[in-house]
């Protein structure tokens, strides 16, 4: 994201230094935080007789505006459902000519929403309490994906651990203020592991990657496809915000949540109510295809997302496709432990109430089942 809208200069100086979220699919930027621990986010594919019912349905949508240009990142985190849809022609099905703009950092986003070029987005849940604490007058309109398996830490193929607490005195690669510390730090609690005897040193993901394979760290913390890469390198998985591999702790955990959303500016959902509905309509049967079809949506995505059909495989397992609010969402994703996290480190002054940067009314207008916890 190249193109930063220009806005209050106090403003920038809070949104560019925050925006860097790990989840966001920023190919090199630090990242701000994620929530504590938080149930992972279960899907289950519509059937195809939903999906043909969700589209019929769409038919009684009729669009304000048909013109849209839709701002996401070149990430399978954000952006496969968008992906998805353009390709196969969803967008073209609910009346809407699309432009779907993808763009390579995923923090710029927040800029640009903050500057007007970029009232319907996708990006993360934490770019849209950073805009609200600083009064940027958006809405979260729907979740797309409960993403927090694929912040991860990844061992060296020499580290070797007989429990997690093995990690004291070890030296791990993240970069400053990236989101998986969250889960790092929970993990800590969980196991006995003193965190603050963890030696940090500050690292790109690319530059982690290299370091990890020469052996100069013991372990490395970031984002996908990085988490890949260094596997394929010859790294171990050790955990996720959602899955641990620890010899003391192996399965699903709840260390961390984070989730993809969709966005639109106050003013855009006031004018355009009708619009936003059917986006919501083609994306939900992105969203089905990629659960129904796996397959078959990565090899549409691969090259799209300048990746082998075999990194993306592995990056989509780590992802949880699903437009339902439920409770690793809104107390997880959107809970108070967030806020707090990012008022402690100063990303934030105040903490917002997510119901003040939410407005979910057209999600449950197009499918009231999709609301399955409300926002508190």
């Amino acid at each position: 994201m190249k193109n930063k809208g220009k806005w209050v200069q106090s403003l920038a100086l809070i949104v560019t230094s925050t925006l860097i979220l790990a989840a966001c699919g920023s190919k090199e930027a630090a990242t701000t935080t994620t929530a504590p621990a938080a149930t992972a986010a279960a899907t289950s594919a519509a059937s195809p007789a939903a999906t043909a019912a969700a589209t019929a349905s769409a038919a009684a949508i009729i669009p304000e505006t048909k013109d849209v240009t839709l701002v996401g990142v070149r990430d399978a985190q954000i952006s496969s459902q968008q992906i998805i849809a353009d390709k196969l022609g969803y967008f073209k099905e609910v009346g809407l000519n699309v432009k779907s703009q993808l763009i390579e950092s995923g923090p710029d986003i927040g800029p640009m929403v903050a500057g007007g070029s970029a009232p319907v987005s996708i990006q993360t849940n934490f770019m849209d309490i950073i805009l609200k604490s600083s009064n940027v007058p958006v809405k979260i309109v729907a979740p797309l994906a409960q993403i927090a398996g694929t912040q991860a830490v990844v061992g060296s193929k020499k580290l070797e651990l007989k429990s997690a607490k093995d990690l004291e005195g070890k030296t791990i690669g993240i970069p400053n203020g990236a989101d998986v510390k969250i889960a790092i730090d929970n993990m800590g609690k969980e196991l006995g592991v003193d965190v603050s005897k963890i030696k940090y040193v500050n690292l790109a993901p690319s530059d982690a990657v290299v370091a990890l394979q020469k052996g100069d760290i013991d372990a490395m913390a970031c984002w996908e496809p990085f988490i890949t890469k260094a596997i394929q390198g010859g790294g171990k998985f050790l955990f996720s915000g959602t899955k641990s591999e620890l010899p003391d702790k192996k399965g699903n955990v709840e260390w961390m949540s984070v989730h993809t959303t969709m966005q639109v500016s106050d003013d855009y959902i006031q004018k355009n109510p009708n619009t936003i509905k059917a986006l919501l309509v083609a994306l939900k049967k992105a969203t089905d295809y990629i659960n129904i079809n796996r397959k078959e949506a990565i090899k549409i995505l691969a090259p799209e997302l300048h990746l082998s059909v075999e990194e993306l495989e592995q990056i989509m397992d780590r992802n949880v496709y699903a437009m339902v609010v439920e409770e690793s969402y809104v107390n997880g994703s959107n809970g108070a432990a967030v806020g707090e996290y990012l008022k402690s480190v100063g990303n934030i002054k105040t903490v917002p109430q997510a119901t003040t940067y939410h407005d979910l009314s057209l999600l449950k207008a197009v499918d009231p089942n999709l609301i399955k916890v409300e926002l508190k």
